[in-house]
Order: C-alpha cells, then structure tokens, then sequence
C-alpha cells in the first residue's frame, strides 16, 4: 500500500482506546493520526494524559507520544485530519448516538466499540466472520444521515464472541435453543485488580445488561438485511447467565444446545475446523487463520493458557459432549479485549477498508 489510511481513536485515553493505540502501532493499512477525549485531556500531549493510567502491557509507541489530545465534542476538526474514526467513549448512551452521528455527517466513517447504535436499524453490528453482508444496509444509513461517505458500524457485545461463532458454525443444523454462562474478566468493566481490589478471591453472579445482550444480540448478528434495515433471527432462544470471575483478560462460556437436525460429534469437529469467513477469504491482517480452534484436551481452552490464540483474534472450543437435557455442550473462550473490542473492530475497519466502504478523502 502506497500510504496507510489516516485513523482517529475517539476516546482514545480510555483501556479500550489504549488499546487501540497499542493495535495500530505499525498497522499495515492505518496509523494514527489523530487523538480526542474528553476537554479534561485535551491539548495535552498523549503521552501526557494516560501518563498515570496507561494500562498496557507494551510501552506507549513513540509515533503517539507527541499527538496533541483533541476535545471530542469538536467533530468537525477532529474529523478533518482523518479518513475514519474507531469511537470507544465512556458517556451516556443518547450521547454517544448523536456523537457518533456527528462525526458520520462529516463523511466520515465511524467504527464503533460502543453499545449506543446496536439496534439503531440501519446500523450493521458486525462480526466480520460471520456477517459482513449486513453492510449492504450502510447506503441506506448514508440516506438517513444526508451523507455520500460517512456511516456507523457497530462492534457487538464482547462475551458473545465466546460462543456465536461456535454456533454460527452449525447453522445448517439449525440450533433451536441455548443455555449459555459467561465467566467474564474484569477488564470487561475497564478495570485492573489495582483499581478492583473487590475482585480478588470473589465472584460477582450479575453484570448489567450483559444477560440481555447475551440473549439478543446474536439474533441480530443472525438477522438479514430487508427494506433498508436489519431484522432479527427468531431463533435459537437464548438464555443467559453472566459472572465477574477474577480474571485480567478473556471471556469463557459453558454452552447447552439443541438443534433441529442433530449433527454427530464429528460433524460438529468438522464444521469448526473448516469455518472460514470473508476476512480468511481475504486475508485481512488482523484476522486469525483458523477461526475457530478445538482442543481436544479435557482441561482445554484456559484463560489464561488460550486467550492469545491467534494474536488473541481466535476463537476456542473444548469439552465437546452430549448432553443428557440438550443435544450437546461445549467450553468456548475469546480474548475479551482484543477479539472482543479493539481488536475486533479494527478487523471491521479492515473489512471495510477491503470492500471499499473506506477510502482516502
């Protein structure tokens, strides 16, 4: 590529914003051009306002160091030295819509980690393996919104990325119903065991809005494109537990289904290892080569042993069996930050930027 698209990270100073800023140090397609938060950090350098709350892993990349913070709420200069946004704030949900919004008026594209547009019904909610034909509703979004370029992605949920693609990968079997339970990391809520001491030895049985999440959103990654808008799938019927287990990273679910068409274990080995999705097909740089890996091992996938699968792209499965109530359960696992979050949504941007949605201005 002759020169990399020039990206802005809306809510840039924030865990998922940073780790957006870690996933596009030497990008092969983007590089950051420009940093917006909240009028507290702007016209700070980068480097010093995460300064005392950098929560990273790796250094803060030196070509980031030395941005001057932009105040958010100014789109229309924000988005004038960028070609596209990823957007990761922290406000109220009206808020983030009509931040979001803004910025899309702009002509310019909008990459969201964000809950705010999920269910707006011209906004695809994308999981780039298994739904990128949700896109074609972006041009009726760009009617809406009285813009030629500018449109809104939505990132979904991050536990559901635990067991969707495991299922999604069984379609032509027709799942009927699902029992799932999530044992989700603490950096879900933005937060480390520093800032969560609460967390240590402890196990809290409720997250806000997750179950519902949990329960819907596949739906609408499920759903279809029609009259301008996406409709829901009716099924499976979904039913959902979500816990806070004390964990840095990495969501795992203990998955029931049943099927219409039951498929033997083989089958089911076999559909998983053979999934691949338009981001395989190609070969977008963030995207894990085998979507979806099976371990054989009773004890497998781990935490803290397979979240990192794929560059933390990948998603696990194990403990395949029958079922004495349902058809069959399964363990499935995803990297809650990277698959989940950032780094999802930069293979989104990936998609977008392959399938022409995302273009120099």
């Amino acid at each position: 590529m002759a020169s990399k698209l020039k990206a802005g990270i809306v809510g840039g100073t924030g865990m998922v914003g940073q780790r957006f800023v870690q996933l596009l140090d030497n990008h092969p397609w983007f590089e950051v051009k420009a940093i917006a938060a909240s009028s507290s950090s702007a016209g700070k350098t980068y480097e010093e306002a995460v300064r005392n709350r950098w929560k990273m892993s790796t250094p803060i990349p030196e070509q980031v160091k030395n941005i001057v913070v932009q105040d958010a709420s100014k789109v229309e200069e924000v988005a004038a030295g960028v070609d596209f946004i990823f957007c990761a704030v922290d406000m109220k949900k009206e808020e983030i819509k009509a931040l979001e919004e803004a910025y899309a008026k702009t002509g310019t594209p909008v990459v969201s980690n964000n809950s705010a547009h999920r269910w707006t019904p011209d906004v695809p909610m994308i999981i780039p393996e298994i739904n990128h034909s949700h896109l074609d509703v972006i041009a009726a979004q760009r009617k809406r919104l009285g813009t030629s370029t500018g449109f809104i992605v939505a990132k979904p949920n991050c536990s559901i990325q635990s067991y969707v693609p495991q299922l999604h990968a069984l379609q032509a079997f027709k799942p009927t119903k699902v029992v799932v339970s999530t044992y989700q990391a603490i950096s879900g809520a933005g937060k480390s065991f520093a800032e969560w001491p609460e967390m240590v030895d402890n196990v809290i049985p409720y997250i806000g809005g997750e179950e519902e999440k949990s329960e819907q959103e596949p739906l609408r990654i499920w759903g279809r494109v029609e009259n301008g808008e996406i409709v829901k799938a009716d099924s499976p019927l979904i039913t959902a537990h979500c816990i806070r287990v004390p964990v840095t990273d990495g969501h795992l679910a203990t998955v029931l289904v049943s099927f219409e068409r039951k498929p033997s274990k083989e089958q089911i080995l076999e559909a998983w290892r053979a999934y691949r999705g338009r981001p395989q097909e190609l070969g977008l740089p963030s995207a894990p080569k085998q979507f979806i890996t099976y371990f054989e091992e009773n004890d497998r996938p781990q935490t803290k042993l397979d979240r990192d699968l794929e560059g933390g792209m990948g998603i696990s499965a194990g403990r395949l069996r029958e079922d004495t109530l349902f058809d069959y359960k399964f363990v499935g696992l995803s990297h809650n930050t990277l698959r989940g979050a950032a780094g999802g949504a930069v293979l989104i941007a990936e998609l977008l930027k392959a399938e022409g949605y995302i273009q120099p201005k």
